[in-house]
């Protein structure tokens, strides 16, 4: 009886000894291919070498927060999640920043998101994107973000239309639209009624539009 119970001990340690092996060592469970998702301008390949997961590495032991920080190295991206997908894939699930406007600075245009992180820097501002000026770029400024608000808040209809931002401050933000016209918008407030108020004025000849006060609009 004690001899068989003996056998049963080493037996199961030899199948637990045996699969932990297989789970933790062996290249067998090992990292066979990396799935990459919501990436939609940063390549694959790029983001796949960042992870800097070695193929056939043991897919229990990929320390995700680690890869995690890795990825997030590319400043396009916003957020990065590591899944293990059993048994061979490693899941890398991504957003990228979303660019909301271009600043220039030392004579390069840096692309930025709706947060003031930029994104890349380029020798000119893509050209569907409204040019930010403000006299102490960064994020956290105050003007800055206010302006960037308001860009990220207007309606499509009229975002496109918007070539060139201004903010002295977060109460006094400006911008041109693609036909010459001006807006003052002031500050970041009730940003829906003032879209709804100037779409509607857009219609009439003026050159300036004052909606920073939704209740008392001016053209000039």
């Amino acid at each position: 009886m004690k001899a068989r119970t003996a056998f049963l001990v080493l037996l199961t340690a030899g199948v637990v000894g045996s699969a932990a092996w297989l789970v933790f060592w062996s290249p067998v469970l090992g990292v066979r291919s990396i799935e990459i998702v919501g990436n939609l301008t940063v390549p694959s390949d790029q983001i796949e070498r960042q992870a800097g997961v070695a193929k056939l590495h043991p897919l229990a032991t990929v320390d995700l927060d680690e890869v995690e920080s890795r990825v997030m190295a590319i400043r396009q991206l916003a957020t990065a999640k590591i899944d293990r997908v059993w048994p061979g894939t490693l899941k890398i699930e991504v957003i990228e920043r979303e660019p909301v406007a271009a600043l220039y600075v030392g004579g390069k245009a840096a692309v930025v998101d709706g947060h003031g992180v930029v994104i890349e820097v380029r020798d000119m501002a893509p050209p569907l994107l409204p040019v930010l000026k403000v006299e102490r770029p960064a994020a956290g400024d105050p003007a800055t973000m206010a302006a960037l608000q308001v860009i990220r808040g207007l309606p499509g209809s009229l975002a496109g239309k918007v070539r060139q931002v201004r903010a002295t401050s977060a109460e006094d933000v400006s911008f041109d639209l693609s036909d010459g016209r001006t807006v003052i918008w002031g500050g970041s407030d009730r940003g829906d009624d003032k879209a709804r108020i100037l779409t509607t004025l857009l219609r009439r000849e003026a050159d300036v539009f004052d909606v920073s006060s939704p209740d008392v609009v001016t053209l000039k």
